[in-house]
């Protein structure tokens, strides 16, 4: 049996070829062609989803018979109506009856029926653009569904974040990798930047930087109750990245104040003050998806790349001296490197039997865990 087995890499990387592929929820049209140079705000694909169709009970507000109600229609089908329009009315006795029945919406006539008495207005279309995220350049085209961007980049990937993709300029507000980020660093000259932390930031922290406009916070760790109290609520770990928090977070290490890795920490402050993209979106369970940090190198041309699939994230595998994560209790968050991987299972904890691999933290303990509970820092 082989010692090498698959495990989830966590990229950590100076010098990187990102691929981005930006696809529209419904086919649309494709605004750029393969070969075209987009910024990270470049509109590469737009479409229109159908809007919410809305029942209103025409018959029923007039009081008069569902086969009558075409008599009594202000509106046709077709016709646009904006919210609080009248879309029927019913006069009687000279007038001294008047009864309207106003859209809830506004909209587009769908629908009239003689037989419910009811009429379907629909809410309008609801455009959707989709930008290209990154700077780079147009590498393929799918057809009324979007592109693939390729940009060189700096690409260091999280353990947990939260918030969609936003933008802005790097800034350190940490010097140290096992700073604790008080409200008291974020000033006004936060406004618009990607913030760097060190070892953990705290509630009160990222509402101040909610409140002076930051993009987002890229920091160490975070205690359960400060994300629960600056959320408003407890969040599952098992897909984020839409919650409308304001500003996008993202965890490098892992839950409580824990340092962030040197060598993540240097990267970071080499690019202070450039353009940097990150995306707090994460899913743990299958299809796993990571928080990420792009800092775009136009000093890098792509010629320098051999060629693979950059977004299939299969690792080297595991092997002696490899650098790890682990990610599950009771070491969750701790990074070291492979000493050895048995090839016999041995029972844990649990009473199971799995492969396992010893492993030598920083500090130079040495444990033994499943090999499934590791992922790899790809550097």
């Amino acid at each position: 049996m082989s010692s090498h087995a698959y495990t989830p890499g966590l990229k950590r990387k100076e010098a990187y070829l990102v691929r981005k592929t930006r696809r529209l929820p419904v086919p649309g049209e494709v605004l750029v062609k393969e070969g075209d140079t987009v910024s990270h705000d470049t509109v590469v694909a737009r479409t229109s989803i159908l809007g919410e169709p809305h029942v209103v009970k025409v018959a029923y507000a007039l009081g008069v018979e569902p086969e009558q109600i075409m008599n009594h229609m202000l509106k046709k089908v077709g016709e646009t109506v904006k919210e609080n329009d009248p879309l029927a009315l019913y006069k009687a006795f000279f007038g001294w009856i008047n009864r309207v029945c106003l859209s809830p919406v506004t909209g587009t006539v769908e629908h009239i029926s003689n037989v419910t008495g009811q009429v379907i207005v629909r809410e309008l279309p609801i455009p959707v653009e989709v930008k290209a995220y990154i700077p780079g350049i147009v590498v393929n085209v799918l057809p009324k569904e979007g592109v693939v961007v390729q940009t060189s980049a700096t690409f260091i990937q999280g353990i947990f974040g939260i918030g969609g993709e936003t933008y802005g300029e790097l800034m350190m507000v940490s010097r140290t990798p096992e700073d604790i980020v008080k409200p008291g660093q974020i000033t006004s000259e936060c406004e618009g930047k990607v913030l760097v932390g060190g070892a953990l930031v705290i509630n009160e922290t990222l509402r101040k930087a909610v409140e002076v406009g930051a993009k987002g916070i890229v920091v160490g760790g975070i205690k359960d109750k400060d994300l629960i109290d600056f959320l408003g609520y407890d969040i599952g770990v098992a897909i984020t990245g839409y919650e409308e928090a304001n500003l996008t977070l993202i965890i490098t290490e892992g839950f409580g104040k824990i340092p962030m890795q040197e060598r993540t920490f240097k990267l970071l402050e080499k690019f202070e003050g450039k353009l940097t993209c990150i995306n707090g979106a994460t899913q743990i369970r299958a299809g796993v998806i990571r928080p990420e940090v792009i800092i775009p190198r136009n000093d890098i041309p792509f010629a320098q790349f051999p060629k693979r699939d950059e977004e299939s994230g299969l690792g080297e595998g595991l092997r002696p001296r490899t650098l790890i994560r682990i990610i599950r209790e009771p070491y969750f968050g701790a990074i070291g490197k492979v000493v050895s991987l048995p090839v016999a299972t041995q029972q844990i904890a649990t009473e199971s039997l799995t492969r396992v691999l010893e492993v030598e933290l920083e500090g130079g303990k040495r444990v033994i865990v499943p090999r499934a509970n590791v992922e790899i820092i790809e550097e």
